[in-house]
């Protein structure tokens, strides 16, 4: 099934890839991208936000035909709500809205050149990745990542047109589809210090990776070893005192 729509004076044509067509193998530009991108998911699929109905993908392509030309971007990370599920044994390749399930919520890319493509706003072919993601896909949320500085924009749209939000006192961007916020957190992950994108709730709490569960579970299990090992050396203290007591004065009234 194919959906043909005018947007601005061009013909988008929402088909999917065929499964033979060869797509552009293109470099990953840091090391650091597929790691923020796991991360990211990571935490969201801990606290049981994800669902088999959901789509959430790195570095996959997000396609659409206009004027008669493939276009592909592939977003560093992007989130879509529901998407019609594969046949069994078939793996996803490429990812078209509309004709396989919802326009993208949330797309992001991750700074690691100083070209600014992700800030490009052209719009002829094959489009800048502003335009591509504003007024072709018309994604609800467009953010940008850059580690090294850091740097964390978040661009909603509104009215056709991406808006810059504004952070709250925390530094934090509020995402509506997940309920929860958004910001930098300075740390270490796999041994890579770095600023990392993170989850919080309304509460102020932060989404957990992995590795800090597995760390508050063994924390926890050695706080109640400490316990029972405390427990257990007291009862041997009380006993001691009672046999000198007994030892001294006989046994107890």
């Amino acid at each position: 099934m194919t959906q043909a729509l005018n947007q601005t004076e061009l013909n988008i044509i929402w088909e999917k890839l065929p499964d033979d067509y060869i797509l552009p193998d293109d470099p990953v530009e840091s090391i650091l991208q597929p790691l923020l991108a796991f991360a990211l998911s990571e935490s969201l699929d801990l606290a049981g936000l994800i669902t088999f109905v959901m789509l959430i993908a790195s570095n996959m392509g997000i396609c659409a035909k206009i004027n008669g030309k493939t276009v592909i971007k592939a977003p560093d990370w992007f989130f879509v709500p529901q998407v019609i599920p594969l046949d069994e044994g078939k793996i996803r390749r490429s990812y078209t809205p509309y004709t396989e399930g919802d326009v993208p919520e949330i797309v992001m890319e991750f700074l690691s050149e100083t070209d600014a493509g992700e800030y490009s706003n052209s719009n002829i072919y094959p489009y800048g990745k502003l335009y591509y993601y504003e007024q072709i896909l018309k994604v609800p949320f467009y953010i940008i990542f850059d580690p090294s500085i850091p740097l964390l924009e978040v661009r909603q749209l509104q009215s056709g047109t991406y808006v810059l939000l504004k952070p709250n006192q925390q530094g934090r961007y509020y995402i509506p589809c997940f309920d929860l916020f958004l910001g930098i957190w300075a740390g270490t992950r796999q041994k890579i210090t770095a600023n990392w994108l993170r989850w919080w709730d309304d509460l102020g709490n932060l989404l957990l990776w992995g590795s800090e569960e597995i760390l508050l579970t063994q924390q926890a299990l050695e706080l109640e070893r400490q316990r029972v090992e405390l427990e257990h050396q007291r009862a041997i203290d009380l006993e001691a005192e009672l046999k000198r007591y007994r030892e001294q004065f006989g046994d107890l009234p």
